[in-house]
């Protein structure tokens, strides 16, 4: 069980910073729509292609026309910290009863 305790925390570190990143991401993207940057900047191009995947559904659920204000970054980070919160503090667990 000594090895698969460690796979877990392997993967469930891997997850964690993946998840950092992710909501770094998500802040840079919040704070590039304030300042209108150049849409054809290779930067900008590059945040808005990666965190559009993780915004869109948040958008579903609260569309930008009903209230003139994109606040999905906001639920998306909340969900990002509440997978921190539960879903890998539950890993760790998991893996150092196992023995990792």
């Amino acid at each position: 069980m000594f090895v698969v305790g460690n796979f877990i925390t392997a993967i469930t570190t891997i997850l964690d910073y993946s998840l950092t990143i992710a909501n770094y991401l998500i802040i840079i993207r919040a704070l590039l729509s304030w300042v209108n940057p150049d849409p054809y900047n290779r930067i900008v191009q590059f945040f808005y292609k990666v965190t559009e995947p993780m915004l869109t559904p948040f958008r579903r659920f609260m569309p930008t026309y009903a209230i003139g204000l994109d606040i999905s970054p906001i639920f998306a980070i909340l969900f990002i910290w509440f997978l921190k919160l539960f879903f890998i503090r539950t890993l760790f667990g998991i893996a150092m009863r196992l023995g990792g």
